[in-house]
């Protein structure tokens, strides 16, 4: 059997009590900054470690801090992909 349930769009409010929840409001506010942000660091992660001519020690460096800053958007349940 099949399901013909239309789904409209939803639609979502933020309000924030100002000067209050100042801190909130910006991180709502400048959130998909943030994001470009991190997936700009991801990239040159992945150029440094995928494609520059580093020695041992430089491209241990770049493994630890690759694994750390995915580690952290794991914890943080951030996908840079969506």
């Amino acid at each position: 059997m099949q399901n013909n349930t239309i789904t409209k769009p939803m639609k979502a409010k933020l309000t924030f009590d100002l000067p209050d929840e100042q801190h909130e409001f910006y991180c709502a506010t400048k959130g998909q900054d943030m994001i470009s942000v991190l997936w700009e660091v991801q990239k040159e992660l992945r150029t440094l470690w995928k494609y520059e001519e580093l020695n041992a020690d430089e491209q241990l460096i770049v493994e630890r801090i690759r694994e750390k800053f995915y580690s952290i958007l794991e914890e943080h349940e951030i996908n840079l992909n969506k």
